[in-house]
């Protein structure tokens, strides 16, 4: 099957962030031939132009970028490059876009063109904002754009997404507090910073808990470091943590927060807290009335919670409407495990999904 046989041999070789060139090379073969105009909007990317002569367009984006992660799936299929894994699924979301391009190459007449983009760095360091940032969505009168992850642990072969929240705002959050180190014998000359880490880090996860149950957020910290010797007071902490959220009001309250503990912090220890936040992606937030009529059309279940994972796919939404999907895998290894495989008949569930949405969206 040409769906299968396009994901094993993009999953042979992967490759990282913008540095595409093989696999542009087997995407650019790959839809050679069809009836689609093909050009690369930014370097590492592609994307096929499917012209119906309409007066507007829809978008489908595939993710193209893999893992630095060496592989231990066990296929005979493998990664070649070592060091370097196709884990999140993305080889699977081109053969899905490929597959996809065939059947619409075959097309008379569609309500809409249809624009296929695969992008590069989703992982890092966010390549959906610079495509978006070269105007390739009005040029092409783009007005809704659609995107799907393979996710374990969901129905296998089921498309699942939900209203608005989705997906996360991702920010990772790094404190370093800093005091003055002496002997414990001699503790009254010092400022400890491990107690005035330990009041931060309580008072976060306080702020945290203290908001409605019924708010989507998460702030944690899964790193902490403090001090050299049992027999000394820590001149320095390190904590390193992530706040999610999916509404900016939330991410400015919880922000805004964490500076305002970290200045009670300095007042009650003497001691200097330092706290950076990282850009990250924005949430991803379905268009509500866009899942309502394809809830209504196509095979569809709706999600009680979102994800506290994050996705560049947010920045496609930043531009115009649009839903992103998560196609179940059922009971399959975690996104981004070094032995990551999935029941690859389920891509063609994807390919059905996408093309009765791009036959059907009035």
């Amino acid at each position: 099957m040409q769906i299968i046989e396009d994901r094993r041999a993009l999953h042979r070789i992967p490759e990282l962030c913008w540095e595409l060139s093989e696999t542009m090379n087997y995407l650019n073969h790959a839809l050679a031939g069809l009836n689609c105009t093909l050009f690369a909007p930014v370097p590492g990317s592609l994307c096929a132009w499917f012209d119906f002569g309409a007066e507007t367009a829809i978008a489908f984006r595939s993710d193209c970028d893999a893992l630095p992660i060496t592989e231990n799936s066990g296929d005979a299929f493998a990664s070649v490059h070592e060091g370097k894994m196709h884990a999140c699924g993305h080889d699977g979301h081109m053969a899905i876009l490929l597959e996809l391009a065939r059947r619409l190459s075959t097309k008379q007449n569609l309500r809409h063109n249809v624009l296929l983009i695969f992008q590069p760095g989703e992982e890092s360091p966010g390549g959906a904002k610079v495509i978006c940032d070269t105007g390739l969505l009005e040029a092409h009168r783009v007005t809704a754009v659609f995107g799907l992850h393979l996710w374990p642990g969901l129905e296998k072969g089921t498309v699942f997404t939900r209203k608005e929240e989705l997906m996360a705002r991702s920010s990772e959050v790094t404190v370093d507090v800093y005091g003055k180190s002496t002997h414990i014998a001699n503790s009254a000359g010092g400022l400890d910073a491990l107690p005035a880490a330990i009041a931060f880090y309580r008072n976060a996860r306080a702020l945290e808990q203290s908001l409605p149950a019924d708010v989507f957020r998460l702030l944690n910290f899964g790193q902490f470091h403090s001090g050299t010797a049992r027999n000394a007071l820590s001149a320095h902490a390190h904590l390193e943590g992530s706040l999610r959220t999916f509404r900016d009001e939330i991410f400015d309250t919880l922000r805004q927060g964490l500076y305002r503990i970290a200045e009670e912090v300095e007042q009650c220890t003497g001691c200097t807290v330092d706290i950076h936040l990282s850009e990250g992606y924005p949430a991803v937030l379905n268009s509500g009335d866009l899942v309502d009529w394809i809830a209504q059309k196509l095979p569809l279940r709706l999600l009680e919670a979102p994800s506290m994972t994050s996705e560049d796919f947010s920045y496609y939404r930043k531009h115009v409407p649009g839903v992103f999907f998560f196609l179940g895998l059922g009971d399959a290894p975690a996104l981004h495990s070094a032995n990551f495989r999935f029941d690859e008949s389920i891509l063609l569930k994807g390919a059905d999904f996408f093309e009765k949405l791009a036959e059907t969206l009035p």
